[in-house]
């Protein structure tokens, strides 16, 4: 069998590398951190729904830390 792969537009919001201002995703996949069009803010997605707005990068990372440690706590 061929599998090809899929073509995505813009592979660096898909990319999990720290410092990368593209975006983020966390290893599991269920948090994403994806920049807004048009502004330099990054979209917090958990599970498919925008939860929260960061301003920057540093700001939308370390919000997906805490909250997946506040997870692990419970």
């Amino acid at each position: 069998m061929n599998f090809q792969k899929p073509f995505i537009d813009r592979p660096g919001v898909l990319d999990d590398t720290a410092g990368d201002p593209q975006g983020y995703v966390t290893n599991d996949g269920m948090w994403a951190a994806v920049p807004i069009i048009g502004c330099k803010a990054f979209a917090i997605i958990n599970n498919g729904s925008v939860v929260h707005e960061a301003r920057n990068y540093t700001s939308a990372k370390n919000y997906i830390l805490k909250e997946m440690k506040k997870s692990k706590k419970k």
